[in-house]
């Protein structure tokens, strides 16, 4: 039998397949990924990092809707440090960040925890803590601004079994801030509470196991086990529940009414959001708005930090 040595042609065109073959496994390799993810960052780009820069730019401005331009520089932010009705917006988004973040949470975590048991009709009730949240926004504002009515609501009519005299929600401060922090609340706390279950559902049993024949009870197994695994999902969390809270709009538009966005007949429940809105297209002076729009990013971001501080402590974390 003969055997033929491969020509020096054939040898050459197979160490040529296998260098592109090598070639194109490292382009596969180093760019594909980055292919497959530049759709977000081109889109990420255009309508989150070009708004937000022109943004700064049009704060920077006098900038009029159909006027004039004029170059102030830091004069809009100026203006706004000494204006009263931008710190009572500010005052009153904190107030109702609080009373819808809080309770909002802990409800969360609560029926989590209690969606988490072996209980009758689970699914279902999975299901039915997400209703809130395909319920339109709008026409959730109109039930509860219809449940706080003062002469006709219900909320009222309850506390008169009581003896208490009827309340004006919209016309006080504070019976605002809780009449629009339940309807954030009644809308959310069901989404986080999936949220917290999913995370819940990956803790391994045999933590619970081990605990439970150490003799530690049901509660204890909570704060010590369940709690401290679910940090990360948390301050996820709580980041979300900071970013909506602080641009809140919907709800107190709603809860007022009023298309001028005045949020109150003293400006008791007007939001940042709402200021911003209502400097840009009531008063028209854009650049005042955009400037407004950027000191609520910096809330936004120093409201992020403070959380991030106070949850990165949950269970034990230095």
């Amino acid at each position: 039998m003969t055997l033929h040595a491969e020509t020096p042609a054939k040898t050459g065109s197979r160490a040529v397949r296998r260098r592109d073959g090598a070639l194109f496994t490292r382009f596969d390799l180093l760019v594909t990924p980055y292919l497959f993810v530049s759709p977000y960052f081109v889109l990420f780009v255009l309508f989150g990092v070009f708004p937000l820069g022109y943004t700064l730019w049009v704060s920077l401005h006098d900038w009029e809707l159909a006027g004039s331009r004029t170059f102030v520089g830091a004069g809009n932010y100026l203006s706004l440090v000494a204006d009263e009705a931008f710190w009572n917006a500010v005052v009153n988004t904190l107030g109702m960040f609080v009373l819808s973040t809080v309770p909002q949470l802990v409800l969360a975590l609560l029926l989590a925890n209690a969606l988490n048991k072996r209980i009758r009709g689970r699914l279902a009730l999975r299901m039915g803590v997400l209703l809130p949240l395909v319920t339109s926004v709008v026409a959730v504002a109109v039930v509860f601004t219809q449940l706080y009515g003062r002469d006709y609501g219900m909320v009222n009519w309850f506390l008169g079994l009581f003896g208490a005299d009827a309340v004006n929600w919209q016309n006080e401060k504070w019976s605002a801030w809780i009449a629009i922090s339940t309807m954030v609340d009644w809308r959310w706390t069901g989404y986080n509470a999936i949220i917290l279950l999913a995370a819940m559902q990956t803790i391994p049993r045999d933590l619970y196991e081990a605990a439970a024949l150490d003799g530690a009870s049901a509660r204890r197994q909570f704060w010590r086990i369940t709690v401290p695994m679910l940090r990360p999902t948390i301050v996820f969390v709580v980041f979300v529940s900071t970013i909506g809270g602080l641009t809140l709009f919907t709800e107190p538009v709603m809860f007022d009414g009023n298309p001028t966005m005045s949020g109150g007949a003293t400006g008791q429940y007007q939001t940042v959001a709402m200021f911003v809105v209502k400097e840009a297209f009531r008063d028209f002076d854009l650049g005042y708005a955009a400037a407004a729009a950027w000191l609520l990013f910096v809330l936004i971001l120093l409201g992020t930090l403070v959380n991030h501080l106070l949850t990165r402590r949950i269970g034990g974390a230095r």
